[in-house]
């Protein structure tokens, strides 16, 4: 597996090319709640730590942070999604408004809850997670119209994401009106996939799941060398996609390119406190990237940095144009 290396210029050109480029955002909104809190007792009702809360703040999860990456990016984001009628999708509509991504393509259906992770953070780590979410498929008139802004604003975009987190907008019908207009307009379609949708994004531009993911899919843990060569050519072969992208945490980055080229991307990162969002980045980056005109190994070596920049905080990150490229600039 090769070892790239990369023209710091022809780098810098791609992200000058990143402002004002329209992508189409499709996929599952969600609300990061956090809670902040001490530990200094045991509860006597059960062998479980007692946090007291002393701060919240919330963040975008999901397709609303990728929209929000590409923002900060200097790209303009077209969101499709689906908010319930409740206090939290008003709070996540609140927090696009903060970030500038525009909401006029979000969908507010009563019949599901907003959905949000309610993480409780103790002494900067994670104590526990709770989930308040529907993952029944969308349908009646939400999911028509999710149609049919799909069917308006896609063909006048330059590109597609797709963030499936199995929450239900991800659907046959989503996927077959989004990806039809794709392969009509030539458009580039990357995406962040769930294992369950997976047989779906045959033929997409670029997948680009963790190795927990892809080995699910191909129903094989990946362990070693051997193991993530099967995993990820099988995965790109089985899919016929232009290229897979299987991200490793701390052990960087494999890309599976049609026509036999697979390359290695080391990580970047040099301090990691918080991994929530960081596939977020990295689909939105190489998205944007391969909008800007860009192959995939320089896309994905760019989305590699961004990704090392947004993990080092807690909760879900952007980064900016100067931070991607003073990153790049300090290592090729």
């Amino acid at each position: 597996m090769s070892a790239p290396s990369f023209d710091l210029h022809a780098l810098q050109e791609i992200v000058g090319r990143f402002s004002g480029r329209r992508l189409l955002v499709l996929g599952d909104l969600m609300l990061d709640r956090y809670l902040w809190g001490q530990v200094d007792r045991i509860s006597p009702e059960a062998p479980v730590p007692v946090v007291d809360i002393e701060r919240e703040t919330v963040a975008l999860g999901g397709a609303g942070n990728v929209a929000a990456n590409l923002k900060a990016l200097g790209a303009e984001p077209v969101l499709v999604g689906v908010l319930g009628v409740d206090p939290d999708g008003e709070r996540l509509l609140a927090a696009f408004a903060q970030r500038g991504v525009e909401p006029s393509g979000v969908i507010r259906d009563p019949s599901r809850p907003t959905t949000v992770k309610t993480r409780i953070i103790a002494h900067s780590q994670q104590v526990v997670r709770a989930d308040h979410e529907s993952r029944a498929d969308l349908a009646g008139a939400p999911l028509e119209a999710v149609l049919e802004i799909v069917t308006r604003e896609l063909p006048r975009c330059e590109g597609l994401v797709v963030s499936d987190y199995g929450k239900g907008v991800i659907t046959s019908a989503t996927l077959e009106r989004a990806l039809g207009i794709a392969r009509e307009r030539k458009l580039r379609v990357s995406v962040d996939p769930k294992e369950s949708h997976i047989d779906t994004y045959r033929g997409v531009s670029i997948l680009t799941p963790n190795q927990h993911e892809a080995g699910r899919a191909m129903g094989r843990r990946v362990v070693d060398e051997a193991s993530l060569l099967d995993v990820g050519w099988g995965l790109q072969q089985r899919l016929d996609a232009e290229a897979v992208l299987v991200t490793r945490g701390a052990s960087g980055m494999s890309l599976f390119e049609r026509g036999g080229r697979a390359t290695h991307l080391p990580t970047v990162a040099r301090e990691v406190y918080d991994v929530t969002g960081a596939g977020d980045t990295v689909v939105s980056v190489i998205a944007l990237a391969l909008a800007a005109g860009a192959d995939f190994p320089s896309a994905c070596w760019l989305a590699n940095h961004a990704a090392g920049i947004v993990i080092r905080e807690v909760g879900t990150g952007t980064c900016s144009p100067v931070e991607l490229l003073a990153s790049i600039s300090e290592r090729r």
